[in-house]
């Protein structure tokens, strides 16, 4: 026993130590940095300012709403559809005001009938029958005229009665008033609609007129069109479901001009002072370092606003604000798609800690 304890524990004991010390020894090794799925872009410039941009249309991305509300009965164009400005995109139910419209022009045809009787006066057949009336009237005026000369004429005035030679006095007068009431119906007929009339239907016309340019209106605002050439992006209603009016999360439409797109970087606000807007500028395709392609200065919104592209990195701000600068893109260059996330590389005047670089020609 005593050449166990003598013996054995001691071994036991250096055993112990050698294997907390190969323990600690192999615990201390650095841990090999496992590579990531795809490699990060590498910075093509030594001095810049790293930016995540987002890609939009050239347009900005427009959500299209309804000015009235009501059931979507058509889609004439589908997503990815390149439209024509004025092109039709989303119908919505216009039966019924068809219907009111067919009203309104008939109100609109009754009102300019009116005004077109009342402009060819007078009528050929109107003013006959007062020529006629005068002609008669006149006869009558001159055969009482007449017999008043024949009384007038006796020598002796016992020959006839005071009471007949009053008679035809009387006859005279009234024959006379006849063939001015004749006179003055043909001048009135001869002269056509009264200008208040026609003023009246003129008025009734224009309001025919603006009531169908009202039901108009409204089926023109019952049709989405496209307010320039561009590309549908989005749909985000479908036939049968009821389009509301109002602003929403959601607009009927996406619609934006792809011809020419635009990357949105988010430049932080401590980098600001090193940008320029003539510097070179690349962006790199994330998940595939060796897609890239230059950018064109478009411009700077000056107006710096709280960071909302997130790039998803562990060391990224969410609390800072940013400046965001529009750079232009061929959508030949790169094989990206409105609303991708992208790595932006601008050449910047100086390092972070304030070394000058020589600044170099920006594109043309």
């Amino acid at each position: 026993m005593m050449i166990v304890r003598l013996v054995l524990l001691p071994l036991l004991s250096l055993g112990g130590i050698g294997l907390a010390a190969w323990t600690v020894q192999t615990g201390n090794q650095p841990t090999p940095k496992t590579p990531g799925l795809t490699p990060p872009a590498a910075a093509p410039f030594p001095v810049r300012v790293s930016a995540t941009g987002i890609v939009e249309a050239s347009s900005r991305n427009v959500g299209l709403g309804v000015a009235r509300g009501g059931l979507v009965v058509a889609l004439p164009q589908d997503i990815g559809s390149n439209v024509e400005a004025g092109a039709v995109l989303l119908q919505i139910d216009d039966r019924d005001t068809r219907a009111r419209l067919v009203a309104r022009q008939a109100d609109l045809t009754s009102a300019e009938q009116e005004l077109a009787r009342l402009r060819s006066l007078p009528r050929p057949e109107e003013v006959a029958p007062r020529l006629a009336a005068v002609g008669q009237r006149q006869a009558q005026f001159e055969d009482a005229q007449s017999l008043l000369k024949i009384v007038t004429s006796i020598a002796d005035p016992r020959a006839i009665s005071r009471e007949e030679r009053t008679r035809r006095e009387s006859a005279v007068a009234v024959a006379g008033q006849a063939l001015a009431e004749a006179n003055a119906e043909l001048t009135l007929v001869r002269a056509g609609a009264w200008a208040p009339d026609l003023a009246i239907a003129n008025a009734k016309v224009a309001v025919a007129q603006a009531a169908v340019d009202s039901v108009r209106a409204e089926l023109d605002q019952l049709q989405v069109k496209a307010p320039f050439a561009g590309k549908v992006l989005q749909v985000n209603v479908r036939v049968g479901e009821f389009a509301s009016i109002g602003e929403s999360p959601s607009p009927a439409i996406v619609l934006g001009d792809v011809s020419t797109l635009h990357i949105r970087a988010d430049v932080d606000e401590m980098d600001v002072w090193r940008l320029r807007p003539d510097a070179p500028a690349r962006a790199f395709v994330r998940g595939n370092a060796q897609l890239s392609a230059p950018l064109r200065f478009v411009a700077i919104e000056p107006l710096m606003i709280p960071k909302r592209a997130l790039s998803g990195s562990r060391r990224e701000q969410v609390d800072t604000r940013v400046m965001q600068v529009i750079y232009a893109l061929d959508p030949k260059a790169l094989p990206v798609q409105v609303g991708q996330l992208v790595d932006v590389f601008v050449e910047s005047l100086s390092a972070p800690g304030g070394a000058q670089t020589p600044a170099k020609e920006g594109p043309k």
